[in-house]
């Protein structure tokens, strides 16, 4: 494997698997619901990231560099939604026993991609840094895109495996509460650190 494959790789493994807002409802919803009520959160996850990548290889930041002022609305709004996002799961109760109460579907996990500032930066990082010219430019878009699809899926499985067994551990509604609470407070501190 060539060096920069092993840091396209290095740079998307660890941004796939550090803290930040998608591994941390990974790891709720683990904990809430189990890995297999999660599977399609994860895999909503592993595919909207890559297609944010190829529409943003593909020319939406040509337009964020003309129109700075989308890109900074798209941030404000991505970081409200996180904050919705964080006070559902810090206020999340056990689910119910009859089955009430869901983790975020396929769709909702793809289009909270879309809206992830951490995604965002993540996305044009890996793009200015791993792309050879404008000759290689759509294949290199598409083998940054195909590395987080990879990436994406053991990084937040590994956080959905870790919830679970947390979960399993949390027999107390009290004790439940506390790590739904810190998982919400991940998510704002994740948010927090993008205005530093």
């Amino acid at each position: 494997m060539s060096s920069p494959i092993v840091a396209l790789v290095a740079f998307v493994f660890a941004a796939a698997t550090t803290p930040g807002p998608t591994n941390a409802i990974a790891s709720a919803s683990g904990a809430n619901f189990g890995y297999r009520r999660s599977l399609p959160f994860i895999l909503g996850g592993m595919l909207g990231l890559p297609a944010l990548i190829v529409v943003i290889g593909l020319g939406l930041g040509q337009l964020f560099k003309a129109h700075p002022a989308l890109h900074d609305g798209l941030k404000g709004a991505g970081s409200a939604y996180l904050l919705y996002l964080a006070w559902k799961i810090a206020t999340a109760g056990r689910p119910r026993s009859d089955g009430g109460g869901r983790p975020l579907t396929f769709i909702e996990a793809a289009l909270f991609q879309w809206v992830n500032p951490k995604g965002w930066l993540a996305s044009v990082s890996a793009l200015a840094a791993f792309s050879r010219g404008a000759e290689t430019y759509p294949a290199d878009t598409l083998l940054v895109a195909a590395t987080f699809f990879v990436c994406l899926f053991l990084g937040q499985s590994a956080w959905c495996l870790f919830g679970t067994a947390i979960g399993r551990l949390l027999v107390s509604q009290r004790a439940l509460t506390a790590f739904n609470v810190c998982m919400g407070a991940l998510i704002v501190a994740s948010i927090a650190l993008l205005y530093l």
